[in-house]
């Protein structure tokens, strides 16, 4: 299953299984986000991450396994629980938008 998975997401053809996301949308949605990964996804914290300019599947599925279990972290998987994948797809797009320099 997972092979399907990992094939299905570097071939693209996972893209009409995800749903659309907004990056306008995504922003408005990011206002507990910045405390950890910074206003413009550069983490002013080496242990996090930062998010500007990540690639959006990825975002995606690791905003997801957080969500679902399957990645535990006593910070984020808190702050995913209850967000729809359309909410999940809006972040991914917002934070993907954004350049990784943080400029």
């Amino acid at each position: 299953m997972y092979r399907l998975i990992a094939f299905l997401l570097l071939t693209g053809l996972a893209g009409s299984v995800v749903a659309a996301g907004n990056a306008e949308a995504g922003e408005a949605k990011a206002g507990a986000c910045v405390a950890c990964h910074g206003p413009a996804g550069i983490s002013p914290n080496p242990d996090w991450p930062n998010l500007a300019g990540q690639q959006e599947g990825y975002l995606l599925l690791q905003l997801k396994a957080y969500r679902d279990g399957q990645r535990q972290h006593p910070l984020m998987s808190p702050m995913v629980q209850g967000l729809s994948d359309q909410d999940l797809a809006d972040l991914a797009a917002y934070y993907h938008s954004l350049p990784a320099d943080g400029e």
